[in-house]
């Protein structure tokens, strides 16, 4: 396994040029609803799950919460933590496929907004894919989702020269059920020399592929991102234990546990962090920025502490509003505190 990280006690010391990130998911929008548990178990979803539905089963959804307030917003697991890393200041593109329609130019033109540079393929039949939020009174969410031209990315699409340039490569567990299109990706990503970046994105993909994700995992992937109920479905271990098996198999092993923070492992040397004291509105995102954070502190520099303390902060913050798309002045606090860090650092390395 490549790594950009050295064993430092403080911060790694590495070239002070910020690594370019590249992600690959599904170009999805969000619809956010906020539900109550009676409903959730009526539509049948098992609470916290990702569950793919079909065109008709999302207008059916929208139609029975059609008097509930809702809330718009592109999104998608690895384009939220690409969009996360542009707001941080990094440098980032996200690779994915829209429909021929409104919803798919409003996904683009965000993209842009947000200074991610889109690399999108266009879909001919299908509609631009969306994922229906379901949000209850705890905060959990579940989603329906109809993938639309979101599924038709395939193989043929990725081509070597989208990797030119960038140094780590981040996918989304959900796209695991194409086996070609995640072999192809990772395969030249790596040949162009990326660090590879996987989030299990939900236990059920985890049940659903977990021979393929293993050898993926083992044979390729530098990064594993976790929630408590991904990592136990793969490793069926406790959290802690959990993060020591998958460090064995990759390079950089992350284990979240919700609000008692998370563990982080590379070799040996382990980290617990803290989760921040926070009032929990929508867990929606929470995962994505995590990981996003995560990505920005290591493509600036900063040890596997101070990443995860990045990516805590991140996840910390979007919990407390509806949606997973944080203010300005969010952000700003966010950057402030990974500038100190930066300072931090840049004296270190003049000591």
């Amino acid at each position: 396994m490549q790594s950009f990280l050295i064993n430092d006690p403080i911060f790694c010391k590495i070239a002070t040029k910020m690594k370019k990130v590249l992600g690959l998911g599904n170009a999805l929008t969000d619809i956010l609803l906020q539900v109550s548990e009676d409903d959730l178990r009526e539509l049948g979803f098992p609470k916290g799950s990702m569950n793919l539905i079909s065109m008709k089963q999302a207008e059916a959804i929208q139609f029975r919460f059609a008097s509930v307030r809702k809330r718009m917003v592109a999104g998608g697991s690895a384009s939220n933590a690409i969009n996360c890393i542009a707001a941080l200041g990094g440098k980032a593109a996200f690779i994915g496929k829209i429909g021929n329609d409104e919803v798919g130019d409003f996904y683009r033109e965000d993209l842009i907004k947000n200074g991610v540079k889109p690399i999108l393929f266009l879909s001919q039949t299908a509609m631009s894919g969306c994922s229906i939020v379901l949000i209850t009174p705890d905060g959990e969410r579940t989603f329906a989702t109809y993938l639309g031209a979101a599924a038709e990315l395939c193989a043929d699409d990725i081509q070597k020269d989208a990797f030119t340039g960038f140094d780590i490569f981040h996918i989304e567990g959900y796209l695991v059920q194409n086996h070609d299109l995640i072999e192809k990706a990772i395969r030249l990503a790596k040949e162009a020399g990326c660090m590879v970046s996987l989030d299990l994105a939900s236990y059920n993909v985890v049940n659903e592929n977990h021979a393929f994700l293993k050898g993926l995992i083992k044979q390729y992937v530098d990064i594993v991102f976790a929630n408590e109920d991904e990592s136990f479905a793969y490793t069926h271990l406790n959290p802690e234990e959990s993060v020591q098996t998958l460090a064995e198999q990759c390079d950089i092993a992350v284990v979240k546990v919700g609000k008692n923070g998370s563990y982080v492992q590379r070799g040996s040397k382990r980290h617990h962090i803290g989760a921040i004291t926070t009032s929990c509105t929508d867990s929606t995102g929470a995962g994505d920025l995590f990981a996003g954070g995560f990505l920005h502190a290591l493509s600036d520099g900063f040890d596997l502490r101070r990443c995860a303390e990045i990516g805590t902060i991140a996840a910390g913050r979007v919990v407390e509003i509806v949606g997973t798309k944080l203010s300005e002045e969010t952000w700003e606090e966010i950057r402030r505190i990974c500038a100190l860090y930066r300072g931090f650092l840049q004296k270190y390395d003049k000591e």
